[in-house]
Order: C-alpha cells, then sequence, then structure tokens
C-alpha cells in the first residue's frame, strides 16, 4: 500500500476520562515526615498523557498522572527519597504529536529529572526534544516505537513486540490454527511475524492474516473472514480501542452453539473493558490474554493498592486493575531506585542517566523481573534494542475476571531476537 503512517502500535485501552489538564505542581516546604533534619534539594520529574481532547478517536489516560501525583504523596509522606522531596509536573498532551511535544519541550524546559511513567502514542514527537535536552524516558507505557530505541529510553516492559511474540506461545498450547484480525497499517504489518515466531516455537502454523480498518465503525467482514480460516481454532483480534468493536461484530456472527476461541493482549483487552462490557456476561468470558504482569488479583500489587486507598484520597481516575496505572507504579519504583543510587549529589537528569547507565537494579517486589539495563541487559536487535524485561504473563478471562492461567513469567526472548523468521 502506498501513504501509510509512520510505525506506531495499536491504541492500547483507554483509561477514565479526568477533571484535570495543563500542567499541575506537586510542591512542598520545610522538612519532609520521617527525614532527620532539613530535606535535601527536591527532585522534580514529570509524567504525561493524554487527558482532554476534541477527538472522540483520541485516548484519554487521566489516572496515569493521577497515579504518579498519588505515589508523590507517599513518598513525601514517608520521608521523600533518602530525603528528598519528590515533585510531579504532570501535562496533557492530548494524544496529538503536538501536545507530545509541546510537554517534551517543557519538561526540558523546566530541567526535571526525568520524564518518568508517562504515556504517549507520539514518540517521533516528544523523543527528539528528550534527546535534545539530555532529558530520560523511564518507563513509558510502550505505546511508540521510540521507547525501544532511543538511547535515553528505560522501557519497564516490553511493549507490545513482547506481548505479540508471547501470544504465539500462549496460543500454541491449545490451538491447533489462528486467525490474526490487526491494523491495516505499518504497524500492524508487524505483528504477524512475531505471533508466528511463538506459534512456531510451539510447531503450530503460521497464522492467518486479517487486515482491518484502524478506525472502522463494524467489523462484519473480517468477523466472517476469522470465522470461516479458523477452522475450529482461535480468533485473535489486536485493534486497541476498536477491538471490543470487532468482537461485538464476531459474537453477532458466531453461530449458535459453536463458540470460537478468542483472544488478545493487555492494551486492547483489560479489566476495565471487560467490567464495562458486563463482567462475567462479557464477550470476552473464557479469552486468553497475554499481559507484561502478574494479574491485579495478584498479592505483589498489595502496596500499590494500599498506597492509593491511603494517598488517593478518592480519586476514581486511578483504577487499579489498569494495566497504564500499573506501569507507572514499576516507572517510578524505578526512578526511586536511581535516585537512590545518587546518594548526595543534586539529582539531575545527567545523574539519573549516569545511575541508569551504570546498572542501578530494580527489584520490583516480583510484579517484573529484575530491571536493569546495561549494554549487556539489553536485547539489542536491530528493531527493538532497549528492551530489557522480555518476560510475559499468560492469562484467561474467568468469571469476568483476568486470572492466571500459568503462575509465573514467560520468557519470550528468543521469538523477539529471531524476530522475524522466515
Amino acid at each position: 500500500m502506498t501513504g501509510r503512517r509512520r510505525p506506531t502500535f495499536p491504541r492500547p485501552f483507554p483509561g477514565v476520562i479526568s477533571a484535570a489538564a495543563g500542567a499541575v505542581l506537586l510542591s512542598g516546604c520545610g522538612a519532609l515526615p520521617g527525614a532527620s533534619g532539613g530535606s535535601r534539594e527536591p527532585v522534580t520529574v514529570m509524567t504525561w498523557a493524554p487527558d482532554r481532547s476534541e477527538d472522540i478517536n483520541a485516548v484519554k489516560m487521566a489516572g496515569v498522572p493521577a497515579m504518579a501525583q498519588t505515589y508523590a504523596r507517599w513518598v513525601n509522606d514517608t520521608g521523600g527519597i533518602g530525603g528528598r522531596e519528590l515533585k510531579v509536573v504532570v501535562c496533557d498532551e492530548s494524544d496529538t504529536p503536538i501536545g507530545a511535544e509541546r510537554c517534551a519541550r517543557e519538561a526540558v524546559g523546566k530541567k526535571v529529572a526525568a520524564v518518568v511513567g508517562s504515556y504517549s502514542r507520539h514518540g517521533q514527537s516528544f523523543m527528539p526534544a528528550l534527546e535534545a535536552g539530555g532529558v530520560p524516558y523511564i518507563g513509558g507505557y510502550g505505546a511508540s516505537t521510540e521507547e525501544f530505541s532511543s538511547y535515553l529510553s528505560y522501557p519497564v516492559n516490553g511493549g507490545q513486540p513482547a506481548l505479540l511474540a508471547g501470544h504465539g506461545r500462549q496460543l500454541g498450547r491449545s490451538c491447533e490454527r489462528v486467525s490474526l484480525v490487526r491494523p491495516d497499517s505499518i504497524g500492524g504489518d508487524g505483528m504477524p511475524p512475531l505471533l508466528d515466531n511463538g506459534l512456531m516455537a510451539a510447531d503450530r502454523p503460521a497464522s492467518t492474516d486479517i487486515l482491518a480498518p484502524v478506525d472502522a465503525t463494524s467489523y462484519d467482514e473480517q468477523a466472517a473472514q476469522a470465522l470461516e480460516r479458523s477452522g475450529g481454532g482461535c480468533v485473535t483480534a489486536v485493534l486497541g480501542t476498536r477491538t471490543e468493536t470487532f468482537f461485538d461484530s464476531f459474537r453477532r456472527l458466531e453461530p449458535d452453539g459453536e463458540q470460537v476461541r478468542i483472544s488478545s493482549v493487555l492494551g486492547s483487552v483489560s479489566q476495565p473493558l471487560i467490567d464495562r462490557t458486563g463482567g462475567p456476561n462479557s464477550p470476552f468470558e473464557g479469552a486468553y490474554v497475554t499481559g507484561w504482569y502478574p494479574d491485579a488479583r495478584n498479592a505483589r500489587w498489595k502496596e500499590m493498592r494500599e498506597v492509593i486507598g491511603k494517598y488517593a484520597f478518592g480519586d476514581n481516575r486511578i483504577d487499579p486493575d489498569d494495566t497504564a496505572v500499573q506501569t507507572t507504579w514499576i516507572a517510578y519504583t524505578a526512578l526511586r531506585a536511581a535516585v537512590r543510587a545518587i546518594d548526595d549529589e543534586e539529582v539531575t537528569s545527567g545523574r539519573v542517566v549516569a545511575a541508569l547507565n551504570r546498572g542501578v537494579e530494580v527489584d520490583t517486589g516480583g510484579l517484573t523481573p529484575t530491571l536493569r539495563w546495561r549494554f549487556k541487559d539489553l536485547v539489542g536487535t536491530l528493531s527493538y534494542p532497549r528492551i530489557v524485561n522480555t518476560k510475559v504473563t499468560f492469562q484467561v478471562v474467568r468469571d469476568g475476571r483476568l486470572t492466571a492461567q500459568k503462575k509465573g513469567f514467560v520468557d519470550v526472548s528468543e521469538a523477539l531476537t529471531d524476530a522475524p523468521r522466515g
């Protein structure tokens, strides 16, 4: 095809709409509770995400900056980071390239130590501005390809590439044939090789590739193709916010008494989406889903849930089941480790970068493997040179909840290293 857009991954699920907009600064003065004597110099960082937009198709991720602010309240109430107050500047990037670049330039102008736990699909707009200002990008959601290529990006998960490679492994356990419904875009073109790598590792044939318009309001044609070609196997759809629309079409066309196993990846299917579409009666009941982290009811999320319960003050923008909120929590855990490694020096963007590059280890309490961004920790492929976390989780929707299908993590580094296979 001609006239395609630059590579981007499909839009992950939207968050809860926030009433906040623009930039907000959390600040304080004096000694922090729990700190001995006066505080050291504060650490100022930025978190951005789309909040308000006139475009009805724009992603909304208000829970991301709200989680960042909640994290700061918790840290500052318990002595700061090594006695340093944590200040969080938030910015609404509006799900536009202009908005993303504006937020990045603001981060550089305010001389923040890092951009942390943010969400944007527009890495081609924000990353050059951050690189020019020397500001690291820690733990973005993974919604743009630049997060896995920029030397100043420190991702905490393997993004959609890891999910797709893992999903092939997950489906290969029980699906003899797989139909993949994916966007008709350059970003979508990269999906089949990754999924097929996982399928072939399980000695399954390559998936049937079904292209779908990015912003369709109905997918009857693609649903009919998926049913016809599945051969009683599995149908997976990775269409971001349009995944729900596809499965609505699919379930309407599915013959009575004949259920085909459906599946997707986190970002296209989420717990908030399952809740919104009927819980146990959702069309996603029984679906296989590949994720980055343990399921939301896992005990490893206990501390995050307790912090939200005490310091979010009932802010309904924050859903602890939302993967974007979870990623922000993990990203700030990484920031905390980097700042502690700087010790008594002033915390600057350059020192944060140096600490991370030297090999600061980030213990996330089992929510991810131990994270570290030394050169030898990177996957180092041409397509995804900055990925360090190649682990995914296998989940299934039971009684309206995403639950673990298989305990622990599954490593998909081989599928990423070899992608695309012939």
